[in-house]
């Protein structure tokens, strides 16, 4: 019998289109980033549920490389399910954001890797 690594799982969920995130059965605590057990009571009933997809900006920082590449941000997406994730916003001018604005997700090709990406809701 093979176990998947959590991550593994997580990007399995990411290439088929869906955003998943875990929650515990017993406390039904959402959990994010992918992993074993519940974090603070080491809860081991973690199920994968879809996320909403629904979040706001937590924290912003515009990161500014050398021209002639484009400045981008980094964000911290605080989910309507409690869980915060590092990503960033798509499609919007880096001085357009602001902490608190309404996000949602999407599943953006990234490299020729699925990751979570937000836009402006």
């Amino acid at each position: 019998m093979t176990h998947t690594k959590p991550d593994q799982e997580f990007r399995a969920h990411l290439a088929a289109g869906r955003f998943m995130i875990q929650r515990s059965a017993s406390s039904g605590a959402h959990v994010f980033y992918p992993r074993v057990a519940e974090p603070g009571t080491g809860r081991q009933d973690l199920e994968w549920v879809e996320a909403s997809g629904g979040g706001e900006i937590y924290a912003l920082t515009i990161v500014h490389p050398r021209p002639p590449e484009a400045p981008y941000n980094v964000a911290i997406i605080a989910l309507d399910e409690g869980p915060r994730l590092m990503s960033r916003i798509e499609d919007v001018a880096p001085d357009a954001l602001k902490i608190g604005q309404r996000v949602i997700s999407r599943i953006a090709d990234l490299h020729g890797t699925p990751n979570v990406v937000f836009d402006l809701a």
